[in-house]
C-alpha cells in the first residue's frame, strides 16, 4: 500500500542530495517472520549527506495483514530545522492510521513562526487528514506540530489525497531547507545536538511500535532495532544493557 510513498522519498533523495549510505546491521537492516499468520518481511534503508546527518527509512510486509511505512529525517546538527517524520500503518483495507509532520525540536514563537507556520496552507487543503485524534502514548505538544496529518483512514483516501498532500509536505520541506541558514557557533550546534538527542531518548521510551516489532521478530530483535537503529541516541534501560544485548 505504501510502496509508491516510499519510491517517491528516495527517488527524491537521490535526485537531490549526494547521499552516502550508513550501515546498518545485517540481521537488522532485513529480517523475515515466519510467526503468526502471515510471514513479515522488515526492511531498513539509512543514508547521509551534507545537509542531513541521518535518513532512515523502513518498511514492512505483511501481506494484507500489516504494510507499514515509517521515516525520519534529521538534519545536520549545524541547521536548527525539524525533523521529518513519517509514520504510515494499514492493518488490512480498513484499519489505517497515517502521521505526516515536520516535528519541532524548540517551541518558541519565532521558531514555530519560520518553520511550521508555512506548514499551515498545505494542512487547510487536506482537513479529512487532520482529524485531531487523541495520541495514547505521546505529549502531542512535544515533538509534533498544530499542523500535522493524523488520521484514521481507507485506502481510497490513502491514493488519492495522502499521496499529494505528502507529496506537497516533502516539497515544502526542501523549500526550508533550501532557507534555512547554517548554524556556526558552537553554542548554538549544540543545542541542536542535545535536542536531537533528547527527541530519541523520548521516541524510544514511548514508541508504540516496540510491541508490534516484538509479536514479529522477537523482543531481544526489537529492542535492539529500537537502540541500534531507529533511536540509535537513545539510552536504553538497564533491564535492557543488563539483557547481553550489546546496546550501549
Amino acid at each position: 500500500m505504501f510502496q509508491p510513498f516510499l519510491k517517491y522519498l528516495e527517488t527524491e533523495l537521490f535526485t537531490r542530495f549526494p547521499l552516502r549510505s550508513l550501515a546498518i546491521a545485517p540481521e537488522l537492516e532485513y529480517q523475515v517472520s515466519q510467526r503468526g499468520k502471515n510471514p513479515a518481511m522488515i526492511e531498513s534503508w539509512c543514508y547521509q549527506c551534507p545537509q542531513f546527518r541521518k535518513i532512515r527509512y523502513t518498511y514492512i510486509n505483511a501481506g494484507e495483514t500489516a504494510q507499514i511505512f515509517n521515516s525520519v529525517i534529521y538534519p545536520s546538527y549545524n541547521y536548527d530545522l525539524p525533523l521529518l517524520g513519517i509514520d504510515f500503518l494499514a492493518f488490512g483495507k480498513k484499519k489505517i492510521l497515517v502521521v505526516l509532520d515536520f516535528q519541532p525540536l524548540f517551541r518558541e514563537p519565532e521558531y514555530l513562526e519560520k518553520y511550521i507556520e508555512p506548514m499551515g496552507q498545505i494542512r487547510d487543503k487536506y482537513q479529512d487528514l487532520a482529524q485531531n485524534l487523541p495520541m495514547k502514548f505521546y505529549d502531542a505538544n512535544q515533538y509534533f506540530s498544530k499542523y500535522l496529518l493524523f488520521a484514521k483512514t481507507d485506502g481510497e483516501t490513502v491514493v488519492n489525497r495522502l499521496f499529494p498532500a505528502y507529496q506537497e509536505y516533502i516539497q515544502l520541506y526542501w523549500q526550508l531547507l533550501e532557507k534555512a541558514e547554517p548554524l556556526t557557533k558552537s553554542e548554538e550546534i549544540e543545542k541542536i545536538i542535545k535536542a536531537q538527542k533528547d527527541y530519541d531518548q523520548y521516541s524510544a521510551e514511548r514508541d508504540p511500535a516496540s510491541g508490534l516489532f516484538s509479536s514479529y521478530f522477537g523482543h531481544e530483535w526489537s529492542e535492539k532495532f529500537l537502540y541500534q537503529f531507529l533511536f540509535e541516541d537513545a539510552v536504553p534501560s538497564e533491564k535492557f544493557v543488563g539483557a547481553g544485548l550489546g546496546i550501549t
